[in-house]
């Protein structure tokens, strides 16, 4: 069974909008493309060879397939080198324009078309980028593995990480790591259904039963 990997950079304030560069997606305004850029290191340098360093898939929204599509086949560097021939698997509703070499659509149903990739043999699938597919694929709980690297920044605006719509879930912390720059790399596996509990031990006074009450 195939694993959906979502590999991303982030914001303290959940923000993933444009972290590459200035022109890379200034939708909305926003004006901080390019905001890891002096925050890599040596040890980021690491994680990511060893984010593409085995068999995968991309999986791609179509914002982001068409900026990788119009950058990655025109650089000679070791990820360009494992991502142009990497199948990619695009969510679109326009097909007939995905010309980066081994991609496929994904079809007029994403999150059919996702269980079943997920049920074959093959490489896993690596989300990059790609904000909507992400929130249609918490929506539906089909990620299996959240791969964070979270910036010491605040961005305000821009297009977040997680929504209102995500499947509640447990994850559970599996790997961790900081870089020289104040980057926290953290990779989060998913861990079954939410558990609650209480920290109150004695029975509610009149007070909090009116509380409650009132914020029914």
């Amino acid at each position: 069974m195939r694993k959906i990997i979502a590999a991303t950079f982030v914001s303290l304030d959940g923000v993933m909008q444009a972290p590459g560069g200035p022109e890379e997606d200034p939708v909305g305004g926003f004006e901080f493309g390019g905001w890891t850029f002096h925050y890599f290191d040596e040890v980021a340098g690491v994680a990511m060879e060893e984010l593409f360093s085995k068999p995968f898939a991309l999986l791609l929204g179509r914002r982001t397939y068409d900026i990788f599509a119009a950058y990655w086949p025109y650089q000679k560097d070791a990820i360009g080198d494992a991502f142009n021939p990497a199948i990619k698997y695009v969510a679109t509703h326009r097909p007939d324009s995905l010309t980066w070499e081994n991609t496929q659509w994904l079809g007029e149903d994403v999150v059919a078309a996702l269980r079943r990739l997920k049920q074959e043999d093959g490489p896993d699938l690596l989300i990059q980028g790609s904000g909507e597919l992400i929130q249609t694929l918490l929506a539906n709980g089909l990620i299996d593995e959240i791969r964070l690297m979270i910036f010491p920044l605040l961005l305000g605006k821009g297009k977040r990480l997680f929504g209102d719509n995500a499947m509640p879930a447990a994850f559970k912390l599996v790997k961790s790591q900081a870089t020289t720059t104040g980057v926290i790399m953290a990779t989060y596996e998913r861990s079954g259904e939410i558990k609650v509990g209480s920290f109150v031990t004695q029975e509610p006074s009149e007070a909090e039963l009116e509380r409650r009450k009132n914020w029914k």
